[in-house]
Formats: C-alpha cells, structure tokens, sequence
C-alpha cells in the first residue's frame, strides 16, 4: 500500500458505514457524465449498500450515469447466497432506479472460472475503449475493498499466483478456496480515483495495524494506486486497546 493513507475512524461499525454512504453519495453529486463503483462482498460493505439503497441517500444519486462492477466473485449462481452480485443486489440494487444494462456482474454461468475470467477482462476494457490501462485515465472513480483475517483483499490471498500478474485483468484462482473465485488483478483494482478500504470490528486489528505498517506479505499491503486510498473503520478495528 502506498504512504499515507487517508483514515477515518467511527465510533462503531454503523457509524462507519454511515460515513462511508455519505462519501459515496457526495462523489456521485460530483462525477461528471458517469460514474464507476467497483463493488466489494462481505458483510461490511453490505450496511453501506443498504444506505445507499435506502429512502434517505439514493435520491441522492443520479443512477442514470452509475455504472456497477465486481472486485471479485464466487464462481456460483447469482441466486446463490454466497455471490456478491446477490448481497449487492438484494441490499442495494433491487432499490435504486440503474439501468440494468449499467450493472456489470461478472457472469457466472460461463463454462468455467477461467471463461467467467476472460469475458469479465473484455467487459471491463469495452467500457475503458482500451486493452491497456493508461495511468492518467482511472478506469473507477472508487474501488471498495474488504481486508480479510489474513490480509487478503478482493480475492487476491497469500500465496496466490494471482499476486504475481500484471498483465491480465480479471483472473481465475482456483485451490485456494472451497470455490473458485474470479478477481480482478492490482493493475485493474489500482486504476481508481479513489480505493476505499471497509474495516469493522475488533478481530480486525491486528491484520489492519500490520497493512497500515506495510507488511508487503499482506496481498492488502500491495495494492498501489496513482489516486487515493481511504480507510473507513471504526474505533475497534484501530484502538490499541
């Protein structure tokens, strides 16, 4: 991770969920014709959706010019209780008025994760115009990510071949998990104006103060962006006691 992220610390995790909302919406307000989010799963997140979903903050919102992508997803259905795109669109989606064809899920019923992969790679660079990421044009205005118990952010885990590529997009990692799982890479993850990192509760402690001491064995420690990176968490997952 890069020097000097930005972080805002809440009282409480609904706190934090509330002022990572508000963020989101002030971005969208300021965005000009369209205006990218890449989603994270995880219950987290989750609360955030919810907000932006809710009566309060998504008139808020021109939806028209949203645009919806996945940092990662379990290779399974949509319906499936463990997919993101279903968290997402259950707690957040179903509630606004997007065009349907502005939600960008990565498309699960392919043949295989490596298909579900390459067809995620080519959605994403049709909505970029180019096969190459140019560093001064970001692909996402935010990125959200999660950071797991082991450091893990998307689904880009210790050990994973996945931390080494740089040249594809999206990428299959299979072995690591009971299910496949299909990520986007750094370079694609990084392309943001913004990288918000969610972090809640007191098992996250340890983990977030090792990423934040940029322990580079940590896959959440190695993403790098010319934009920002902001962390909102809540007292638990900083205080020193």
């Amino acid at each position: 991770m890069i020097p000097g992220p930005f972080v805002d610390v809440a009282e409480n995790a609904e706190e934090m969920a509330e002022r990572a909302a508000i963020w989101l919406t002030t971005q969208a307000a300021l965005a000009g014709e369209r205006w990218s989010l890449n989603l994270s799963g995880g219950s987290t997140p989750k609360r955030v959706y919810e907000l932006l979903g809710g009566a309060e903050l998504r008139g808020r919102i021109d939806w028209r010019k949203a645009h919806l992508f996945w940092g990662d997803e379990r290779f399974v259905p949509h319906s499936n209780p463990d997919s993101n795109y279903k968290m997402a669109f259950d707690a957040m989606i179903a509630h606004v008025p997007i065009p349907a064809a502005q939600v960008h899920a990565i498309r699960t019923d392919a043949d295989s994760p490596q298909e579900a992969a390459d067809l995620y790679a080519a959605a994403l660079q049709d909505y970029y115009g180019s096969r190459s990421i140019d560093p001064e044009r970001p692909l996402f205005d935010v990125t959200l990510l999660g950071l797991g118990d082991d450091g893990h952010t998307a689904s880009l885990f210790p050990g994973s071949s996945a931390l080494e590529e740089r040249r594809a997009w999206v990428v299959s990692v299979v072995g690591v998990k009971p299910e496949p799982r299909i990520t986007q890479t750094y370079p694609v993850l990084g392309s943001s104006r913004n990288i918000l990192f969610l972090v809640a509760g007191a098992g996250k402690r340890e983990i977030l103060s090792c990423v934040l001491g940029g322990d580079l064995s940590l896959p959440a420690a190695r993403i790098e962006t010319a934009g920002a990176i902001r962390i909102f968490a809540d007292k638990a997952a900083i205080s020193a006691g």
